[in-house]
């Protein structure tokens, strides 16, 4: 398929988005170029729009170019074409932004399902190698990414690649692996009613955990970092730099990564064993790449592999931390893929 116009244009090109509740990444790509090489990219504050549609406009604008299809992931899930986002007030469906965008082509996609289709894509250089493993070909892959939520999703071999499937499993019931935990959910179900995983294996999650530690143990908190804490929009980063660089100092934070780090471990766990995840685990999202050094310390795969009988099986499943924007590529990767299948939306 050519993409390559005429002069300064192209004649077909797609523009594929991350979006999420605090920022939205926005590139054009070109059939023949690939994802590897965006004809344009530009970062957004999702709350700087009323809606997608502006935030786009303004993108081709400013951009130069026009575009014939568009995918876009989100952070939810997507219902016959429509989505609605659960940290910004945006309602998206697919034929409403194919009308007013002018476009032939539209595609809206859960955000890990996005991910999940960018990893049979990524590079050596977009992982991080927790376990090597002994991945079976073709077998299936788990994805989990705690972030801002917990997301999960997972991937089929269909006889000529991967199928990603989408899943909503982070917000499944937690189901404590010892007393510790069992505590943790007793606190937290005092608060919440329902604690799903998300509840505890994410970044507000480590934030739960922090104040169940530290109703514990109130001595162990000083009044300079409770007043720090008070003050900060979002406690998680506060809490994961206090650990890094005054562990002494500041046993509570510490104390929440180890427990954060052991949950994520276990759930990682949960999931390769429901989806046989014989072809690999990986684990996205924003928190993980942060945290490299406490995830390679041995504590997240003791977690991983403590399930019994089982434990053999998943001592043998390649455990990797996904490095890159994946959402992103994947949304990219799948929008020109759909573009391949639709003459129309593939021809300016």
């Amino acid at each position: 398929m050519e993409a390559w116009g005429h002069g300064n244009g192209w004649t077909a090109l797609l523009i594929a988005g991350d979006i999420g509740g605090t920022k939205t990444l926005l590139a054009l790509y070109a059939p023949d170029a690939g994802v590897r090489r965006p004809v344009a990219e530009t970062e957004y504050h999702s709350a700087d729009y009323a809606s997608l549609e502006p935030m786009v406009r303004d993108f081709l604008a400013a951009s130069g170019q026009t575009a014939t299809a568009a995918c876009f992931d989100v952070a939810g899930p997507v219902v016959a074409g429509r989505a609605h986002l659960t940290n910004l007030p945006w309602n998206l469906e697919e034929a409403s932004l194919q009308a007013g965008l002018g476009l032939r082509q539209v595609t809206l996609l859960n955000d890990l399902k996005a991910v999940a289709y960018a990893v049979p894509f990524l590079n050596g250089d977009e992982l991080h190698t927790l376990n090597a493993g002994k991945p079976t070909p073709n077998g299936p892959i788990a994805v989990v990414a705690p972030g801002t939520g917990l997301g999960e999703a997972f991937l089929v071999w269909g006889g000529k690649g991967y199928v990603a499937c989408s899943s909503e499993g982070g917000h499944a019931s937690f189901s404590p692996a010892n007393v510790r935990q069992m505590a943790l959910w007793t606190y937290l179900a005092a608060k919440f009613g329902h604690v799903s995983t998300e509840r505890v294996c994410s970044g507000p999650g480590i934030a739960n955990i922090y104040d169940f530690l530290r109703d514990e143990s109130p001595e162990a908190e000083t009044a300079a970092f409770a007043a720090q804490l008070a003050q900060a929009h979002d406690r998680t980063p506060v809490i994961s730099k206090a650990a890094e660089q005054d562990p002494a100092g500041q046993p509570l934070c510490v104390a929440a990564l180890d427990l954060f780090i052991d949950i994520l471990g276990d759930e990682a766990g949960d999931l390769a064993l429901t989806v046989m995840a014989t072809g690999g685990v990986y684990i996205g999202g924003g928190i993980a790449p942060r945290m490299i050094p406490h995830l390679s310390n041995g504590a997240l795969l003791r977690a991983f592999t403590a399930h019994g009988r089982m434990s053999e099986l998943l001592a043998a499943m390649p455990v990797q931390i996904i490095t890159s924007q994946a959402a992103l590529l994947g949304a990219a990767q799948y929008g020109l893929d759909q573009m391949a299948l639709d003459p129309k939306a593939g021809s300016g």
